[in-house]
């Protein structure tokens, strides 16, 4: 009885504190949310006077960051600034995840391709968004991990790929919206095949580990896009497989 009553009294309180990290993490979740509109509002060159969607904003408002970052204290996770995951990779400061979201104006009935899982949190907000998310990952730990994170967390609408994501995923497309998580000089032939006529891409475009342009390709015609570039950003270059 003795111990019985010990195991309840420790599992007691383990719900109260992982209830009180909870709480703790919509406060920081808020503030997030608060200081990623301040950015826009400085930033009005690039977003004009709109600012940033309110339904990307909303998505970013639901997805536990925390739960996708390997130290899961939420005054960490939740901060202005990029985090490692491990295995030289990295998940992207909470407004470029923001940016990003926006730029590729998801609607709710669309398919969407991100290329680069890392930790799976663009592809679970992206979820919040779409109909459908497929994300790929090359890095076979991270893509596991995405891949575990997403299903203990009910994503049901997102589908994990291990492989190189410079060939997209032709047999989950065509794709409204394509969002790509690492930096490469040019955008891939593959990848503008897959979108639809109407939709989306956005990526870094230019070499690792330096500055790149924030660009949004548009698919204007089956055989024509326009190109813009949005901002100066810094991500991991794009890895490709040695096959």
């Amino acid at each position: 009885m003795k111990t019985l009553l010990l195991l309840v009294l420790s599992m007691v309180a383990v719900v109260r504190e992982a209830t009180a990290q909870d709480e703790q993490c919509v406060h920081e979740r808020a503030a997030m949310i608060e200081t990623i509109r301040a950015h826009a509002r400085s930033d009005a060159s690039v977003l004009g006077k709109q600012g940033l969607s309110e339904r990307a904003l909303e998505a970013m408002g639901q997805t536990k960051r925390h739960l996708f970052v390997p130290e899961r204290s939420c005054s960490i996770a939740y901060a202005d600034s990029p985090l490692p995951i491990g295995l030289g990779q990295t998940i992207s400061q909470p407004f470029i995840v923001a940016l990003m979201t926006h730029l590729a104006e998801v609607a709710p009935d669309d398919v969407v391709l991100e290329v680069g899982t890392g930790s799976g949190y663009q592809a679970a907000i992206l979820s919040h968004l779409a109909r459908k998310v497929c994300t790929i990952e090359i890095v076979p730990q991270l893509a596991m991990a995405a891949a575990k994170t997403l299903r203990d967390l009910a994503y049901d609408n997102v589908s994990v790929r291990l492989g190189d994501g410079y060939a997209g995923w032709p047999e989950c497309g065509p794709f409204d919206a394509i969002v790509v998580t690492a930096a490469l000089g040019q955008v891939p032939p593959p990848l503008i095949e897959q979108l639809k006529v109407g939709g989306r891409l956005v990526m870094p475009v230019g070499p690792g580990y330096t500055t790149q342009q924030l660009t949004v390709v548009e698919k204007i015609a089956p055989d024509k896009t326009s190109m813009r570039a949005v901002a100066l950003v810094r991500f991991v270059p794009f890895t490709r497989s040695k096959n």
